[in-house]
Order: C-alpha cells, then sequence, then structure tokens
C-alpha cells in the first residue's frame, strides 16, 4: 500500500541542514511523528515527500526553503519598544522570546539587536530561508 493523500502515518525522520547540522531528531524523542498527509499540518516539502513510500520503507528528500519554512522576509524583522518587555527582562542578543500579537495568537522572535530605548525582533521561522534534509522511515499507514 503507496501512501496517498488523506492517509494517517507515522515517521520517524532526522531533520538536518544541508551542511548536515542536525535540527531535529524523532528517534531521539523516542517516538514516531504522527500526521494526516495533505492536511498542512506539515512543511510543504516533508508533506509532499511522503507520496507513494511504502511501510518500512527509507528515503532521504532535500526541501528547498521554499517549500518548507519560506525565505528570509525582511520585513518580519521590526523595532519593538523595551516598554513592552517586563522591567525586570534581561536583554541578550540571541534570546528568543514570545508573547501574543493582537489577535492573541502566539509569536516568537529572535533579538537580533538592543538599543537605549528599543530591541531589534527577527520574527522569521529559525529555518526560514534554509534548505532542509529528511531522513525519513515509513513505520505505519493507518
Amino acid at each position: 500500500m503507496e501512501v496517498k493523500k488523506g492517509d494517517n502515518l507515522k515517521v520517524h525522520y532526522i531533520g538536518t541542514l544541508e551542511d548536515g547540522t542536525e535540527f531535529d531528531n524523532s528517534y531521539k524523542r523516542g517516538e514516531p511523528l504522527q500526521f494526516e498527509v495533505g492536511s498542512g499540518q506539515l512543511i510543504k516539502g516533508f508533506d509532499e515527500g511522503v507520496l507513494g513510500m511504502k511501510q518500512g520503507d527509507k528515503k532521504t528528500i532535500n526541501i528547498p526553503a521554499a517549500e518548507a519554512y519560506g525565505e528570509h522576509n525582511p520585513e518580519a524583522i521590526q523595532v519593538t519598544e523595551k516598554s513592552v518587555f517586563p522591567e525586570d527582562f534581561v536583554y541578550e542578543i540571541g534570546a528568543r522570546v514570545s508573547g501574543t500579537n493582537m489577535f492573541g495568537q502566539p509569536i516568537s522572535a529572535v533579538i537580533t539587536e538592543i538599543n537605549d530605548d528599543s530591541v531589534l525582533l527577527d520574527f522569521n521561522h529559525q529555518l526560514a530561508g534554509k534548505d532542509l534534509v529528511f531522513a525519513i522511515e515509513l513505520v505505519e499507514i493507518n
């Protein structure tokens, strides 16, 4: 039975950058990833990359940034006043901060610059602009 849209899968995977740097590994967590193919739960390239696989198959897929987390968007880098942070907040370059947007949805950013009254926040996903490689093992098709 080959994977098609609508199938529920369990897969193990190792996600790396093109230079071999590992950024995620389901084997280390001890549980395979479960998802419905074509439901939009995963990045497009991963979702499409499992189509046609059979239970027990292993394959490596290369996903360009555009089919992963998108290209790095310079408009997602914004100046934010320090007044929106708690008074005791410790500012550090590279620190990840989180909060909610005006619609109450969770947001996350990285501090890239610290000024007297403001910080520069990068709201891009940490893997934006990066091509990804996934070694996938199809554990189960439901």
